[in-house]
C-alpha cells in the first residue's frame, strides 16, 4: 500500500539534491508532487523523471523568496489538484566562510531572504488551503548548523536557527486546526550545493536518507509529532567520533 496515495505535496528546491530525492520518494508512494524551483532544465528533468516512473508530477518555476513567486506555486497547485496536503520547505542557499566584519550586506540579505523569508512566504501561501481543509503537514528543512554558531557561517546558521524557532512557533499556532509542522536538521548531505562549499572529504549521507525521514513526517505514522525538529547526523554524529 502506498503511504501517500492521492495526496498532494509541494517540494521547493526540488530540481536537485535533497528536494529532488524527496519529490521522487513521495511520488513513489502515490503522491502527486509539485516540484518548485528557480527556472532551469533540472527542474523539468526532475518532473519528467517522476512521470517516466509512472508518478504524477508538475513543475513550477518560481522564486520562493518573493511573495508573488510563493503565491504562484500555491495557486497553481490548488488550481491543478484542488488541495495541498504537504509542504516541504527545502529551498535554500549557503555561503562560503566570511567573517562578519567582511560580510557584504547584499549577501547577508540574500541568505536570510531565501532560507528564512522563503519558508515564511510558502507557509503563508498554503495555510489558507490547509486551514480550510483542517489538515496538512509542513516540513521545514533546517540544518544541524542551526543548533549552534560557527565562525564564518553567521548568515547561514542564523537563518537555520530561525527556521527551527519558526517551526515551533507555527506548530503552536496551527495544531488546533489539524496541521502538523516539523523540521529536519541534516548534517552533511552529499549534494552539489554542499560539496561546492565544503568539498567532498567530509562524512556525508545520501539525500535519500533525508527523503525517508521526510516521508515519515509526512505520513500518518508521525501523528504524535509536531513542533519538533529532528537532527539527522548519519555517520557524522559526534557520538561516533
Amino acid at each position: 500500500m502506498q503511504t501517500l496515495k492521492d495526496q498532494v505535496a509541494i517540494v521547493t528546491g526540488a530540481s536537485k539534491g535533497i528536494g529532488r530525492s524527496i519529490a521522487l520518494r513521495f511520488a513513489a508512494e502515490g503522491c502527486r508532487v509539485v516540484l518548485a524551483s528557480l527556472p532551469g532544465p533540472a527542474l523539468k528533468e526532475a518532473a519528467e523523471e517522476i512521470r517516466r516512473q509512472g508518478g504524477s508530477a508538475m513543475s513550477v518555476a518560481a522564486d520562493v523568496s518573493d511573495a508573488t513567486g510563493a503565491g504562484e506555486i500555491a495557486g497553481q497547485t490548488v488550481a491543478t489538484f484542488g488541495k495541498v496536503d504537504i509542504l516541504i520547505n527545502n529551498a535554500g542557499v549557503i555561503h562560503n566562510r566570511i567573517n562578519v566584519v567582511d560580510f557584504p550586506v547584499d549577501e547577508w540579505e540574500r541568505v536570510i531572504k531565501v532560507n528564512l523569508t522563503g519558508v515564511f512566504l510558502m507557509c503563508r501561501a498554503v495555510l489558507p488551503t490547509m486551514l480550510k481543509q483542517r489538515s496538512g503537514r509542513i516540513i521545514n528543512i533546517a540544518s544541524i548548523g542551526g543548533r549552534r554558531g560557527a565562525a564564518g557561517r553567521t548568515a547561514y546558521r542564523a537563518s537555520k536557527a530561525a527556521v527551527i524557532n519558526f517551526t515551533e512557533s507555527l506548530a503552536a499556532e496551527v495544531y488546533v486546526h489539524g496541521i502538523h509542522v516539523n523540521g529536519i536538521c541534516p548534517s552533511a548531505v552529499k549534494t552539489e550545493m554542499y560539496t561546492s562549499v565544503f568539498g567532498s572529504e567530509h562524512i556525508m549521507m545520501p539525500p535519500e536518507e533525508i527523503a525517508e525521514l521526510a516521508l515519515f513526517l509526512a505520513s500518518g505514522k508521525s501523528a504524535a509529532i509536531t513542533g519538533t525538529s529532528i537532527d539527522a547526523f548519519g555517520r557524522a554524529n559526534p557520538l561516533f567520533a
